[in-house]
């Protein structure tokens, strides 16, 4: 077994920065090509700079919440490379934070979309156009906070709770032809999250067991594996990639 990807085809999505585009950094170096999508052309523009096999990638901008708009990248990305082997459903936003309660339609509405409808239109576009009947993978990006409860982004981590059970749901429903896991990150150093860790950093890693924020290249090489055959009798799985943040002792002694 291996991690190759050679000769193989993914789509990312959000991978204009953070998460998103240190996954595809990895999977072009193992060998795969690589769609990168996000909604901004500018901003993929400036992703694309960062690779050194820029004949490996293609960008495709789009709004990731809309099933038309994700039958439309996954068209186009087979139509582009040939393929669909690998779907990275990476895509994320939280305009919100505070009380659960108190939050808008609006809001509500849009971090639904992004979070959580795109996972399952994408990977209903990629069963449909290919892997039905050629087979492949999907990997969802959730959160640790889809494990359970946190002050402020209350709204963001019940659309990854969902992401968790999509998971598992489309695990169930697409196997064998298609194998479907998740990975739960903790606090990443990225900008969607900054607003978590940037003015308090220290105190935030003195929490963490592993004593640091995790980085996207953290994510990406777990990423790899998932996607690659080294995982090829794994799915329905969410894997924790935290620094160790959810394995903390609950304390006191019955």
């Amino acid at each position: 077994m291996t991690s190759s990807l050679e000769g193989r085809t993914a789509l990312v999505t959000g991978a204009s920065r953070g998460i998103g585009l240190a996954i595809a950094q990895r999977l072009v170096d193992a060998g795969a090509r690589v769609v990168i999508s996000s909604r901004r052309q500018e901003n993929l523009n400036e992703a694309l700079l960062t690779f050194d096999q820029r004949t490996s990638v293609h960008a495709i901008a789009a709004h990731v919440g809309t099933r038309s708009e994700a039958e439309r990248v996954v068209a186009q990305s087979i139509e582009h490379f040939g393929s669909l082997d690998i779907l990275v459903n990476n895509a994320a936003t939280n305009p919100y934070f505070g009380l659960l309660v108190d939050i808008s339609d609006a809001q509500m509405q849009k971090t639904y979309e992004v979070n959580q409808t795109s996972v399952l239109t994408h990977s209903g576009a990629a069963w449909h156009q290919w892997m039905s009947e050629h087979g492949g993978v999907i990997l969802n990006v959730a959160s640790i906070g889809g494990l359970g409860p946190e002050p402020g982004i209350g709204w963001y981590n019940v659309t990854k709770a969902a992401v968790i059970h999509l998971t598992k749901q489309l695990a169930f429903e697409l196997g064998p032809r298609v194998r479907v896991n998740a990975i739960a990150p903790g606090l990443v150093r990225t900008e969607l999250a900054r607003g978590l860790w940037e003015n308090n950093e220290a105190q935030v890693a003195r929490h963490i067991p592993l004593g640091r924020l995790g980085e996207p290249d953290d994510i990406a090489g777990i990423a790899q594996v998932l996607v690659s055959d080294e995982s090829s009798w794994m799915t329905g799985q969410i894997i924790v990639v935290d620094g160790g943040t959810t394995n903390q002792p609950t304390g006191g002694v019955a």
